[in-house]
This record gives C-alpha cells, sequence and structure tokens, in this order.
C-alpha cells in the first residue's frame, strides 16, 4: 500500500496567530527548540508561517502577522508521502503544514517524518528473514503480526546497551521517530530480537507498551537464545547494563585541528 501524509504527519500541531507577538514565538521556539510554527486564525484556518528566520532583529511587540511568511506550501493528508518530500527537496522546505479542503489546519509533515516512514519500512525485511530461518532451521511455521507489547513482559536477549545510543532514542522516541521493535512470542513469553536501546528509552519516559512485529513460534520449539537466557540468567530489561563510558561502535567521533 502507498504511504500517505495521513500516515506519518504531526496532528498535535503547536500554532501562533497573527496576533501573538515576536516575543511569543521566542519563548515558545527555547520552550520546544522548533524552528517555526504555522499560523492560523481563532477557527483554524492556516494564514502563514514563521520562522526563527523571519524573526531575527525584529522588536518583541511586533506582531506576528506583520512578519510572517504568507505564500506557503501545503500538504493534504491524501497526498502519497512520495508527493509531498518531493515537494520539500524542490523547494527546501524540511515541513509542510497539512490542510484539509477549508483551509484548516490538520497536522504538519516534516523531513523527519519522511525519515521515518523509510526507517520502518526497513523492519519488515529483518521480520521476514528471521522468520524464514527460524522455519528452515526447525522445520517449523510460525505467524507473524503487528501488535502493542507490555514492556515489563519483554525478555532481553543481550545484556548491555551503549548510553550515547540510549540517549538517541530517548530523543526519538520524543519526537516520534521510532520504528517497531521485534519480539518473538513463545509459552507465553515475549523474547526481544531487535530494540534493546528503544525499549529502555521507552521505559525512561514512562512508556508503557511498544508497538512491535511479533513472530508466534509454536512451544514445542527450542530456540537458541532461550538457552542463553537461561545460562545468563537474564528475566527483564532491568538486567540490561547501560555501558557509560564506551560510545556505541557505530558512532565516528572527528576532532578538528586546533592551532
Amino acid at each position: 500500500m502507498k504511504q500517505k501524509v495521513a500516515d506519518y504527519m504531526t496532528r498535535n500541531v503547536i500554532t501562533l496567530t497573527p496576533e501573538s507577538t515576536v516575543d511569543d514565538a521566542i519563548k515558545i521556539i527555547e520552550k520546544t527548540g522548533h524552528d517555526g510554527f504555522p499560523v492560523v486564525e481563532k477557527d483554524g484556518t492556516l494564514v502563514g508561517y514563521i520562522s526563527s528566520l523571519d524573526l531575527l532583529k525584529k522588536d518583541l511587540k511586533t506582531r506576528i502577522g506583520e512578519v510572517m511568511t504568507r505564500s506557503l506550501y501545503v500538504a493534504r493528508e491524501y497526498m502519497d508521502l512520495k508527493d509531498a518530500a518531493r515537494v520539500m527537496f524542490r523547494t527546501g522546505h524540511s515541513k509542510l503544514p497539512v490542510v484539509d479542503e477549508n483551509g484548516k489546519i490538520k497536522g504538519i509533515i516534516t523531513n523527519t517524518d519522511i525519515i521515518r516512514s523509510q526507517i520502518e519500512r526497513a523492519d519488515p525485511t529483518k521480520v521476514k528473514k528471521l522468520k524464514e530461518t527460524i522455519e528452515k532451521v526447525h522445520g517449523t511455521e510460525i505467524r507473524t503480526y503487528n501488535g502493542r507489547v507490555p514492556i515489563d513482559r519483554l525478555i532481553p536477549t543481550q545484556t548491555k546497551i551503549f548510553a550515547d545510543e540510549l540517549r538517541g532514542r530517548v530523543y526519538e522516541i520524543k519526537r516520534g521517530l521510532a520504528e517497531p521493535i521485534i519480539v518473538i512470542k513463545k509459552n507465553g513469553n515475549y523474547y526481544l530480537v531487535d530494540g534493546h536501546h528503544r525499549v529502555v528509552a521507552a521505559k525512561k519516559l514512562g512508556i508503557d507498551e511498544l508497538e512491535a512485529y511479533i513472530l508466534e513460534v509454536p512451544d514445542n520449539v527450542e530456540l537458541g537464545m532461550e538457552k542463553l537466557v537461561k545460562k545468563k540468567g537474564i528475566r527483564s530489561i532491568k538486567d540490561i547494563e547501560v555501558i557509560e563510558d564506551t560510545p556505541h561502535p557505530l558512532v565516528e567521533i572527528t576532532f578538528k585541528n586546533s592551532k
């Protein structure tokens, strides 16, 4: 199925009104870290967009309606995600307000959302390969489906994660950028195969459940990961150690020459 803007856009949009001031906008930027916001009338009609660049050297009391950009590119919920991505690429915009047929704000689609759509598309391939491997090795058939799994019932299959990667995952989850984890369900247990950093990050943020690709394996099949878990005495994500002083092996650090 083709991906639509509605599938990935952010619906809870922070907006300003034409009567808001430059000072109002700056305070919201400082609080949220966002670099711009749609400007809407009280009835939700989109009338402009204000970016951090528009605010430069402006008096704090200046009304947003006086400095906002009025010529806008917008997206619709039913648009193919690829079409929205093309518009953003060709125009140099990092985000597009999403409006309905009456011009009322419905959400916003960003380049981060586009990236998220590509990340999530990659995981079904992992699931397919894992499914095929288990079926071939154990001569059985397994069922795969999507669902939500409780974090506290997950049994990890690795005992260490990296602090720098964990911080990155916390940031991604806050922004809505997190692909589903991969879990094997067997004998009523949920074995976490892929997504250890995501799970610990979610737990830190007070999240109880996560979206997952679930592979349901027959109870009579003995998996190697079960033996590993029993041998190491792993029972829950509380048994995962966060390594603080060693960077993730995929992180590259570049030092600039200094004189």
